[in-house]
């Protein structure tokens, strides 16, 4: 059974491209005269285009971004700096700055997290706090998730994005279950009321590279406004049979009906064919850098992403102390993957023998709807905020496959054919997972003094999973889940400018996707996890500076492990740590400067957890977990030297990962270093040379299911990119 990969249709095509039209049109009439700035402030956001949530009060200099409110800390519209935990933001400046056109390149520069991104996990994956995956490490699409799946394909390109919010730590009292590592918010550009404007982007590289984007937005009128993106990439990629592309599109409506009260209609698509890459077999059980370039992959293979989401969505803020909130919502994802995947290097006769040779589709669709509140007052006569929300969700998961993957075929390492896919079992649909799911919410801020507030929330999870086996016809489990997460923290203001805060959050994540439960895990009950964390955040310079330290542990019980006295069944008792220090900076000098960087120790362990190995039941406790750095190092460096010229360099440090739980397969640690040189021609038009890795570190990201085949990422790449604005 194959699936048609849908384009998109006509009507939608030819919707987006008057949109775009109009916009470019009405855009060359109304602002024929008008200049756009060469670049956005560093740290400044679009006036928002709606109400605001409930106001708070900011006493140290507003230039710092520890003192802009986020929307992913929080439901309370507080800042990082009144947040007690660790919250961080990529702003648009960033983005462009640096030229990550792809979401998790992107994050990946974020405090603390690195990429174990592959085709299995969607190319989404991400490790922080010494957690990994969705189960662990959720991520948002302007504050909601795709519920109960393994792997997230939208949002991939960095285009139509406005900003990323970055939440270390359990993020479970707001977003439910699956945050104990952290939490990314993908927040995108949105409509505004100022005059309409108008961007273009291209991009030529190396490796074939093609990239072009449009957008447009502002007020059609006192009441309307709009917001249209759309960008497309090509390229040939550094591995043999690399060829990939993508195609986003991304649009909002904003009805303003008064002041107080306003709706936006919101639609964005992506459709995406990545490079049908699964990783590099080990040699002898090494790295052989001469087949780096070889894709071991067959020649039919396909890997292809269709991804919808629609929302509607309402605010109302009757007066300065309250602010209601209602989003409905529909997530579409159409998921189709057709590859020989496990590549193992065999001693006895010197080939690789390809197998696992398999065909999946993901067919999942969700239905939601979320409401929060948020009031200002006081209480006994302390200054007061809550907010108590809920959200509702109905989800459908259909998974097709040709399971037990069977096919085997052996090729040589440095010159074989790439053959085609054997389908032995046939592919046909296998089960449908439902999941309906309901949580109650709630948040409080209470300021004891003017330096002094206390944070709480609780938030309380129920979801009923059941599957269907659609080979016998019959039910296969039909159970419910339910958890009560709640964090309690404490910020205090040692001066105007100068924080230190604490906090103590207990938080669950399911042992897999929930949507893609099997009979056998259906049985245990989710993972639970705890953190303390501690910190300052401190602003200096005017708000030119600002500097924050965490230390945290964390702790998560209930991990699934080998039976120690029957290893072919698993039980419920396995328990990991991690605790660390994190500390970030940035610093503007002589308005000329700017440096952001941040650093990353931590120790993440297995406590209790054993794995079947010949049979036999082994104990991995002590061992690191499965790709998790315990060292990263992210600095960015930008110099104006030339009133329009400007020259900036990156260095991103990951530092040693393990393949297998053995800890006996080590990825090496790993320096890449991005240079960048901006010319803005005019206030309107610019050009920037970027070279990534410009010394062509040669480096593996992460391992594949199979421990001994890995991962390499790209080498030097070298694009110029054009930008005009109008």
């Amino acid at each position: 059974m194959n699936r048609t990969f849908t384009r998109p249709a006509p009507s939608l095509l030819a919707l987006s491209i008057l949109i775009g039209l109009g916009a470019v049109t009405r855009g060359a009439l109304a602002a024929e005269a008008a200049t756009n700035p060469a670049q956005p402030a560093r740290n400044t956001l679009p006036a928002p285009a709606t109400a605001t949530l409930a106001p708070v009060t900011v006493n140290a200099q507003s230039g710092s971004p520890l003192n802009i409110p986020t929307t992913t800390g929080s439901n309370l519209g507080l800042t990082p700096r009144q947040t007690p935990a660790s919250v961080d933001t990529i702003d648009r400046a960033q983005l462009e700055e640096r030229g990550d056109s792809g979401v998790t390149n992107a994050i990946a520069r974020a405090p603390g997290f690195s990429s174990i991104a592959h085709p299995g996990n969607g190319g989404s994956a991400l490790s922080v706090r010494g957690f990994t995956d969705s189960t662990s490490v959720m991520r948002l699409y302007d504050g909601l998730r795709q519920y109960g799946g393994v792997g997230v394909t939208f949002p991939f390109d960095t285009w139509s994005i406005d900003r990323i919010e970055v939440l270390r730590g359990p993020a479970s009292v707001i977003y439910g279950e699956g945050a104990i590592g952290g939490v990314v918010n993908v927040i995108p550009k949105k409509p505004t009321n100022g005059p309409i404007e108008n961007e273009v982007q291209a991009t030529v590289g190396t490796e074939d590279t093609q990239r072009l984007g449009f957008g447009s937005g502002g007020a059609i009128n006192d009441k309307l406004s709009y917001r249209f993106d759309i960008s497309g990439d090509h390229s040939g990629n550094w591995v043999d049979m690399g060829d990939s592309k993508n195609l986003s599109i991304s649009g909002a409506l904003q009805l303003t009906v008064s002041p107080e009260f306003s709706m936006k209609l919101s639609y964005a698509q992506g459709w995406q064919q990545p490079m049908r890459y699964f990783g590099t077999p080990l040699i002898n059980g090494n790295l052989d850098d001469s087949i780096r370039k070889k894709n071991y992959n067959v020649g039919d293979s396909m890997i292809k992403y269709d991804d919808r989401w629609t929302e509607l969505s309402a605010q109302w803020t009757p007066n300065a102390d309250t602010t209601l909130r209602t989003r409905l919502y529909q997530v579409d994802s159409h998921r189709h993957w057709r590859d020989a995947e496990y590549y193992t290097w065999q001693p006895s006769n010197g080939l690789i023998q390809r197998s696992s040779y398999t065909e999946i589709l993901h067919d999942q669709s969700e239905l939601g709807a979320t409401s929060d509140a948020t009031f200002k007052g006081h209480v006994l006569g302390l200054a007061n905020q809550v907010s108590v929300g809920f959200d509702v969700s109905h989800s459908s998961f259909k998974h097709s496959n040709n399971s037990p993957y069977s096919g085997t075929s052996a090729v040589d390492p440095y010159d074989f054919s790439h053959g085609d896919f054997i389908n032995v079992a046939g592919t046909a649909p296998k089960y449908r997972n439902k999941a309906s799911q309901y949580a109650f919410y709630g948040e409080d801020r209470l300021a004891l003094t003017d330096q002094w507030s206390v944070v709480g929330g609780l938030r309380y999870d129920h979801a009923d999973i059941s599957r269907r086996d659609l080979v016998l016809g019959q039910q296969a489990f039909d159970r419910d889940y339910s958890h009560t997460g709640w964090r309690l923290g404490t910020v205090y203001d040692l001066t105007s400018d100068l924080s230190v805060y604490g906090q103590y959050a207990e938080a669950a994540d399911p042992v897999s996707g929930l949507l893609m439960l099997s009979p056998s895990n259906s049985n245990f009950s989710m993972s639970t996890g705890r953190q303390v964390e501690i910190g300052l955040k401190q602003s200096f310079l005017d708000g030119d500076g600002d500097f924050t330290l965490a230390g945290y542990r964390i702790v998560k019980k209930n991990l699934v492990t080998a039976d120690v006295l029957d290893p072919s069944t698993s039980v419920q008792v396995g328990k990991q740590s991690s605790r660390g220090i994190e500390a970030t900076l940035g610093l503007t000098l002589a308005e000329d400067w700017r440096l952001d960087a941040n650093a990353t120790v931590l120790r993440a362990r297995y406590d209790d957890f054993t794995e079947s190995v010949g049979g036999a039941a082994v104990s991995r406790a002590g061992n690191v977990p499965v790709n998790v750095p315990e060292r990263l190092a992210n600095v960015w460096l930008s110099w104006r030297f030339l009133p329009q010229w400007t020259a900036s360099a990156g260095m991103r440090y990951v530092g040693r990962r393990y393949a297998d739980r053995a800890n006996t397969l080590e990825m090496a640690a790993y320096t890449t270093t991005d240079l960048a040189l901006k010319w803005q021609a005019r206030r309107d038009l610019s050009f920037t040379l970027r070279g990534f890795n410009v010394f062509d570190r040669h480096y593996t990201t992460t391992a594949y299911y199979n421990a001994t085949q890995w991962l390499y990422d790209d080498g030097r790449r070298v694009e110029l990119t054009m930008n005009y604005k109008f």
